[in-house]
């Protein structure tokens, strides 16, 4: 009888390692259900119409900065600079349409009309991050410290587009042709606001790219051991510099969007908003050692962080309590990542 039941323990084991496994990867969504939950009761409003459209809002802004930041980090890297480069993308489009864009060799101003001046911000987004993965690949800076720079080069820059001043009422002017700017940001289609369906096709885009092409492939097998990769025949420093040039552009739809949202521009604008990004992707299950995420589980990840900030606003938190308590959930989602990345060893093996 104790022979026969002696096999019994070690399957027992294993079903349990499973189970924790499976409660590890839905671990998100399981936080976002009881984050909702908690706040439905302690703030009677919370699920108010008018409430959730707000906070839908704040967290496309998240979560368009967290799919660029996913990306990065997968590689095995990571971008300081998107909260800098939020606020530089608005400070340009600001100017462009505020005051144009003055010639001095021609002494003119050049108007743009409005879907040029989007074009010119993400440019400017995408070429700030070209120059951080210019760094990182061909200068072998470590991207902490390229996009460190970058942070400061970005926030000077939009600092000294407007001498630190604001970019006020960007609602254009009908002789230049640059109205409707306010529509990116506060307009609609079909009932959703705009920066939902900016999301909605950023995120299918990003999910697409990452589950059904050889450049997703390959960003997962830089990630996951960059040396292979090279020797496998993937363009290492193109992947990388591809990546960063995503979150870049990224950044600047999200300072678009709130520069459009505010009908202004400062300078001051995403600040610490790239904590914000980490934090999203991290908690939607992207490994800070690379080789592991998915843009599904970064939205989430966004979700949880915006209701959390929203939650904490709505019953009157104090926002130095909130930096603390969005501080221990980076840790401990970082801690999390780590025991679930112990389990998956210790399950490979018991298979083995």
């Amino acid at each position: 009888m104790n022979m026969a039941a002696a096999p019994e323990a070690p399957a027992k084991s294993k079903g349990q390692m499973k189970l924790g496994m499976l409660l590890l990867k839905l671990r998100t969504f399981i936080a976002l259900i009881l984050v909702v939950a908690y706040f439905s009761i302690m703030a009677p409003n919370f699920l108010s119409m008018a409430n959730m459209v707000i906070m839908i809002k704040h967290v496309a802004i998240y979560a368009i900065l967290a799919i660029g930041m996913t990306f990065v980090i997968i590689t095995g890297g990571i971008d300081l600079s998107v909260g800098s480069i939020v606020g530089l993308a608005g400070m340009v489009a600001g100017g462009l349409i505020y005051n144009g864009l003055y010639l001095p060799m021609f002494g003119v101003t050049v108007y743009f009309h409005l879907p040029m001046i989007i074009l010119i911000t993400l440019g400017v987004g995408a070429l700030c991050g070209a120059v951080s993965g210019f760094l990182i690949t061909k200068f072998k800076v470590a991207p902490f410290i390229a996009t460190l720079g970058m942070l400061y080069i970005a926030r000077g820059a939009a600092l000294l587009l407007s001498d630190g001043k604001t970019f006020p009422n960007l609602v254009g002017k009908e002789e230049f042709g640059n109205m409707g700017f306010p529509w990116l940001g506060s307009g609609a289609m079909l009932g959703i606001p705009v920066s939902i369906w900016i999301l909605i096709g950023l995120g299918a885009l990003a999910a697409y790219v990452a589950g059904k092409t050889p450049l997703g492939r390959h960003i997962y097998s830089v990630g996951g051991n960059e040396r292979a990769a090279l020797l496998s025949g993937v363009r290492v420093n193109r992947v990388k510099m591809i990546v960063y040039m995503f979150s870049g552009f990224c950044s600047a739809i999200a300072g678009l969007i709130i520069a459009s949202q505010l009908e202004a521009s400062h300078p001051a604008t995403g600040e610490m908003f790239e904590l914000t990004a980490i934090a999203a992707a991290v908690l939607g299950g992207t490994s800070l050692a690379g080789g592991r995420g998915s843009i599904g589980g970064t939205i989430i990840g966004a979700f949880v962080i915006g209701v959390l900030g929203d939650g904490m606003v709505m019953m009157g938190v104090s926002s130095f309590w909130q930096m603390v308590i969005k501080g221990v959930v980076i840790v401990a989602a970082v801690v999390v990542d780590q025991f679930q990345r112990n389990l998956q060893s210790r399950a490979a093996l018991q298979d083995d």
